[in-house]
């Protein structure tokens, strides 16, 4: 891998250069970064490659790494440490409560506050008390690429920023609400920390409560969403888009919903990850007809 060679705490304010290679993942090693370069950029060195990793899986967030599931083996433990030099590793046990708080221990070195980079994106937050949708990744890119310039959208469940802020870099006027104080205080820094706080309207409290005037389009990113399809629906029109995040298949349900508000709608399906044994992560979009 051609590299150059920058201080570890430079290393988010080089990442946007010009003659950075994205698709590559930056190594830090003893308060050094070595930064891939594109092709017809110089570089400080050739790296050799590194083997594949085929160990315990794990979401790099920031620089901390993060688990869900079992607890990790001492073995898995010590080949995350090799792979990725975290300065701390994290397991999620799992998350509670309409606020998604996440139930956590950390397993080596230290947690706390990072910054996250994600397709040209920031995300600032703290993983042990606010849950990061890594897995979501390519959802957030769908998004971005079907908004279009203009469009009002509502982010029922903003968190901090997983959709809000894709959609407004993209060009959308968004209405994002969270619940959660933590998390809503991570979404109002997120906002300021992507530029897009002209085109981002935030509240923090209960969305059924915030929803107002008429959406173009719908984020309901939450498996819960299904159940507050009516309040969703209040505010939409024909031609609105709705964007339903489910366990399983949700069209049966949805359509229901849809005909009680006096409704026809054209619905996809498209599975977003695995959640479990026999179960899927799914997204429906609905058109309202």
């Amino acid at each position: 891998m051609r590299a150059r060679k920058v201080p570890a705490d430079t290393l988010a304010g080089v990442l946007d250069a010009e003659w950075v290679d994205p698709t590559r993942r930056p190594y830090v090693r003893d308060g050094t970064a070595w930064v891939p370069v594109r092709e017809g950029y110089s570089a400080d060195a050739e790296l050799p490659e590194r083997e594949p990793y085929r160990g315990r899986g794990y979401h790099l967030v920031g620089d901390i790494a993060v688990l869900h599931g079992d607890a990790p083996t001492e073995e898995e433990l010590a080949g995350i440490i090799r792979h990725c030099r975290p300065r701390g590793i994290v397991r999620v046990k799992g998350y509670t409560g309409a606020m998604r708080i996440p139930e956590t221990e950390v397993l080596y070195g230290t947690a706390g506050e990072v910054r996250h980079r994600e397709q040209g994106y920031t995300f600032i937050l703290d993983p042990t008390r606010v849950m990061f949708a890594q897995g979501n990744r390519m959802e957030k890119a769908r998004i971005a690429a079907l908004v279009r310039p203009g469009e009002r959208v509502a982010d029922m469940f903003a968190g901090i920023g997983y959709f809000s802020i894709p959609a407004a870099t993209s060009g959308a006027r968004v209405h994002a609400m969270e619940i959660n104080p933590i998390a809503f205080e991570y979404l109002q820094r997120n906002i300021m920390a992507n530029h897009v706080a002209d085109r981002v309207t935030a509240g923090n409290g209960d969305c059924r409560d915030l929803l107002a005037g008429v959406y173009d389009r719908v984020l309901m990113g939450h498996f819960d969403a299904p159940s507050m399809l009516a309040d969703a629906l209040a505010h939409v029109r024909r031609g609105s888009v709705l964007h339903v995040h489910s366990i399983g298949d949700a069209t049966a349900a949805i359509r229901e919903r849809a005909a009680e508000a006096g409704f026809l709608v054209a619905i996809t399906s498209r599975r977003v990850k695995k959640y479990g044994p026999h179960a899927w992560h799914m997204v429906q979009d609905v058109t309202i007809s």
